[in-house]
């Protein structure tokens, strides 16, 4: 293993020692959404807190952000420590041979799209605007948003990933040959999600030629001559951030913390907080369909929102229609405008700037929403998956939705090489229910 080990170090990859749940774990139970969905939807989390009841489960594992404003955060933060430790005491969660793990994710909408396991070497990732490390972020980091993410990091003895890894490999020669030897491979967990949310089956690979199968992949796809002739860069840009970024640039900076403060350790470069659980998921998965993100502002007063909205110069002309279908087939439109739906109780409408100084459409709204959010500080903005979640949000008195189009996936890779990371929440990968629910855990901790 240590000469796998020695191939994928070049690559920024770490062949882990996963922790699984125990044989006697109710895995639907167990097995909870990334803690970053319905973050305006405490109805959602107080339903699955009500299935979990006192079984083993990653809801104790884990911080929901909906309650990242409510006054206990310092006694969650404790008691998510607490039950991991109980949970390694207790042997509910039991550690792995050293492999990777093939994750087929069956989801709600008839979809398939299968992932890799793996840990990321944090050594070649940086989350700042024009990095041209292997690993880099797909839109800015809020750094505002790290602390409360390291406040439990820092006095973790495990992690546990919703963080999922893009790789630009349209000829699928990373993962997908491992998915016609599924069957072969050892089954280490095959349950339905809760909430409706689909199904999810992992497959151990610790078969040593498997293993530098995809090595030799993943060398040809950081292969300079490839990037050259792809890109016109031999920057190298091996993995892109999908979902999240800011639980992976926390653990860089616990990492880099960590770094300084034993700089006289010699051995303090084998530490396991080098490294961070994530799933590799290839752009070109048929799984794998990029959503917008869209916004909901609260306690908005409509006739000043529109009256600022008419005097400003960030929209040329406002549409109204009778239903959201068409506002949305409006949105969709394939030209250089920029059509941006709102929903405002019963009223539907699109946003035009036929102009726009950015070649995104999420700018174009952001800097609006920013600009009047900073002269109207009693409203406050969510970010929001899906378009049934926004609706009904949106539909509540002193709501409003805004609608944007979807991201061609496509142009991500060369998109962030060009222009750097992308504004704050510009894409999603799939719905809401889509995401990576918390499965494996893995000690970061000696």
């Amino acid at each position: 293993m240590s000469n796998i080990q020695e191939h994928f170090s070049k690559l920024a990859l770490n062949v882990p020692e996963i922790l699984l749940p125990a044989p006697h774990v109710n895995l639907e139970k167990w097995a909870v959404i990334a803690c970053d969905q319905f973050t305006s939807e405490k109805e959602y989390w107080q339903k699955v807190d009500e299935y979990v009841g006192d079984a083993p489960s990653t809801l104790r594992l884990i911080f929901p952000e909906c309650y990242l404003e409510d006054t206990d955060k310092e006694e969650r933060i404790k008691n998510i420590q607490s039950s991991m430790r109980k949970y390694i005491e207790k042997e509910i969660l039991k550690e792995q041979e050293r492999g990777f793990i093939l994750v087929k994710r069956d989801t709600a909408h008839s979809r398939t799209r299968y992932g890799l396991l793996v840990a990321l070497d944090l050594e070649h990732y940086d989350f700042t605007k024009g990095a041209k490390t292997l690993i880099r972020a797909t839109e800015r980091t809020i750094l505002e948003r790290i602390p409360p993410r390291k406040a439990i990091r820092e006095g973790a003895p495990v992690e546990l990933p919703h963080i999922m890894v893009l790789i630009d490999d349209p000829d699928k020669t990373v993962i997908e040959p491992l998915v016609g030897k599924k069957e072969e491979l050892k089954k280490v967990y095959d349950f339905d999600l809760m909430m409706g949310s689909g199904h999810v089956t992992g497959y151990m690979i610790t078969e040593p030629s498997l293993l530098e199968n995809i090595a030799g992949a993943l060398e040809k796809l950081a292969d300079k001559r490839r990037f050259k002739e792809r890109y016109g860069t031999e920057d190298v840009f091996l993995y892109a951030i999908g979902d999240g970024n800011h639980s992976l640039a926390t653990a860089k900076v616990v990492w880099e913390d960590l770094k300084k403060e034993h700089s006289q350790d010699p051995g303090i470069m084998e530490h396991p907080a080098r490294w961070a659980l994530v799933e590799l998921v290839n752009l070109y998965d048929t799984g794998l369909n990029f959503e917008p993100i869209h916004r909901v502002v609260f306690n908005i007063d409509y006739a000043d929102f529109f009256h600022q909205l008419e005097a400003g110069r960030d929209f040329d002309k406002i549409e109204y229609f009778d239903n959201p279908r068409d506002m949305f087939k409006e949105i969709e439109r394939k030209d250089d405008t920029h059509s941006i739906g709102f929903m405002a109780e019963d009223k539907y409408g699109v946003l035009i700037s036929e102009n726009p100084s950015s070649p995104l459409p999420t700018p174009t709204i952001q800097n609006f929403l920013d600009s009047y959010k900073s002269s109207h500080t009693n409203i406050s903005i969510d970010y929001i998956h899906g378009e049934e979640a926004t609706m009904k949000l949106a539909s509540k008195p002193g709501n409003m939705g805004f609608f944007l189009p979807a991201l061609d996936k496509s142009k991500l890779f060369k998109t962030v090489m060009v222009d750097g990371a992308l504004p704050r929440k510009t894409f999603s990968m799939g719905e809401a229910d889509e995401k990576r629910f918390y499965v494996e855990a893995r000690k970061i901790v000696p």
